[in-house]
């Protein structure tokens, strides 16, 4: 019987293969696809490496509230991914009585990133982000504003514009891997300041903003949910 022979090609993708979590080996759906998505429980997650002089990416999921990925992006300026778990609300903030979230995630020491809440409004005019941790060189877009307690978190408020849309900007005091978020909230505390009126809440997302990788890193998201009302 011939020994199994392996192609260089073949040998770094059994190689990265093993480098992946258990769970990543056994998920459900995975891609490595630049655009790859997967609808599940009304969520849908997006792989979503837009950035320019990225590296590999992977995403894998088990269901809509467990799912990781696996990136290895240059120690270079730029973000290069945010890989997200996304859900329509389309409601206007006053019919709201309630915008809730939890997350419970495992992210690396090293690297330069940041895990965050994307949230969109008014088709894509405004992007609410909320960041739960950061790690490395990274930064909020525009100017700080003043810092604010609200949504059950101490936050760093940041305004800006991309040339889209405006950007507000909420940078944790302090990071965290786990915890809820009043989502409406910080929407009500942004309507307070005059910075946007009745507004209709799109999709919220949330998940890791990757500006560098390098040598391959993982993030994994043990548990998430949106709820409203």
């Amino acid at each position: 019987m011939k020994a199994a022979r392996f192609s260089v090609p073949a040998l770094v993708l059994t190689l990265l293969c093993l480098v992946w979590s258990g769970t990543a080996q056994a998920a459900t759906w995975s891609s490595s696809d630049q655009w790859g998505t997967w609808s599940n429980g009304g969520y849908t997650l997006y792989n979503d490496v837009w950035g320019s002089g990225a590296g590999p990416q992977t995403i894998w999921a088990n269901s809509y509230s467990n799912w990781g990925v696996w990136a290895n992006h240059p120690n270079t300026g730029g973000i290069k991914s945010y890989p997200n778990v996304s859900t329509s609300i389309n409601r206007s903030l006053s019919s709201l009585g309630s915008l809730k979230s939890s997350f419970n995630v495992t992210v690396p020491g090293s690297g330069a990133y940041e895990s965050a809440y994307d949230i969109w409004a008014d088709n894509n005019a405004y992007e609410i982000m909320l960041w739960m941790n950061k790690t490395g060189a990274v930064g909020p877009l525009g100017s700080y504003q003043t810092s604010v307690s609200v949504g059950g978190h101490s936050w760093s408020v940041y305004k800006g514009s991309n040339g889209s849309n405006q950007v507000f900007s909420f940078v944790r005091s302090g990071n965290t891997s786990s915890g809820s978020v009043d989502i409406r909230a910080v929407l009500n505390w942004i309507k307070s300041a005059g910075w946007f009126g009745n507004i209709t809440v799109g999709n919220v997302q949330f998940g890791y903003e990757i500006t560098s990788s390098s040598g391959g890193l993982n993030f994994t998201t043990n548990s998430y949910s949106v709820s409203s009302s």
